[in-house]
């Protein structure tokens, strides 16, 4: 039995890290590791496509890409369960809430990686799945409104030129007589 409270399994979004055990809220659930680069060496691996680099500051980042750095399957969701956070030169993914076994574990990472790798239309967490559902259901039916209303103006416009051509068809008949 693994003494991990989480294990590695297929996600929305690829792999993730799904909870095996209950996991209280503040426990420590797993170190992101990998070796230390520094801000040139990282800015190299970044435009090398390494996806996997976690800047601790402006002048330390971790590079995660190692398989055996198990942190790294942790998925970004804008409605987290997890955080993380730094001490000294190390950084562990801890629980911001209680996770129920099967529940996927996923964190924030940051405004800048959502815009500049994902894509604020491009999130799969289940928050942001459930905004653009809503806001396709309301343009649908704003879609529908719209068509419904042209409809019944045509229909209105054929009725009163109906009514306009049997007032002139009225008015000759009467001049006639």
């Amino acid at each position: 039995m693994s003494r991990r409270p989480f294990r590695v399994g297929r996600s929305r979004t690829g792999l993730g890290l799904f909870a095996t055990k209950p996991i209280r809220k503040n426990s420590r659930i797993v170190e992101y590791k990998g070796p230390l680069l520094t801000g040139k060496a990282a800015e190299k691996a970044e435009n090398g496509g390494n996806r996997y680099l976690y800047e601790i500051n402006k002048r330390w980042t971790i590079d995660g890409a190692a398989r055996s750095n198990v942190a790294r399957y942790g998925n970004h969701s804008c409605n987290p369960n997890a955080d993380s956070y730094n001490v000294k030169k190390r950084v562990f993914i801890r629980a911001i809430k209680n996770i129920k076994p099967g529940d996927e574990i996923v964190y924030d990472y940051g405004i800048d990686y959502l815009k500049n790798v994902i894509g604020k239309s491009n999130c799969q967490c289940s928050r942001c799945r459930k905004r653009r559902a809503k806001r396709a259901a309301e343009n649908r039916a704003k879609r529908k409104r719209k068509e419904a209303r042209l409809a019944r103006a045509k229909v209105s416009s054929r009725t009163s030129a109906k009514k306009s051509s049997k007032k002139g068809a009225k008015k000759a008949t009467k001049r006639k007589a």
